[in-house]
């Protein structure tokens, strides 16, 4: 089911039209103004990548630079990247969680917790 975007010359309002096959023929109206003097806009499209290409990607390089094993921020910012390389499998309400967590500043403890602000390590043992 194709979407077409469209501009309306009138208002400049954008306008989407959803239709139920490519070949039907589309009689865009605005929404706002009523007119029909519509611009036809390209549209973002997604492109899917295999896993291969998702790796490959987060193995570059380039992909490392700015980051800083020692700030929490840094680590998130990686992560989320990450994440979204990986797809929908990879993330969750857990990931999700963690990672606002190391952007507000807090590192995971080795235990698989979230330490407080200036315990940047695995402080997972007994006090007594």
């Amino acid at each position: 089911m194709p979407i077409y975007e469209y501009r309306c010359n009138k208002c400049k309002k954008r306008v989407s039209v959803l239709t139920l096959r490519i070949s039907e023929k589309v009689n865009p109206e605005c929404d706002r103004c009523g007119s029909k003097e519509l611009s036809r806009l390209m549209s973002r499209f997604a492109m899917v990548k295999s896993e291969e290409a998702r790796l490959d990607s987060l193995a570059d390089p380039s992909s490392l630079s700015g980051l800083d094993e020692n700030d929490p921020k840094s680590m998130a910012r990686w992560m989320r990247k990450m994440g979204k390389e990986m797809g929908e499998e990879f993330s969750g309400d857990e990931f999700d969680q963690m990672v606002d967590e190391m952007e507000a500043g807090n590192m995971p403890d080795d235990d698989g917790g979230v330490g407080g602000g200036d315990d940047l390590g695995g402080g997972g043992g007994d006090l007594d």
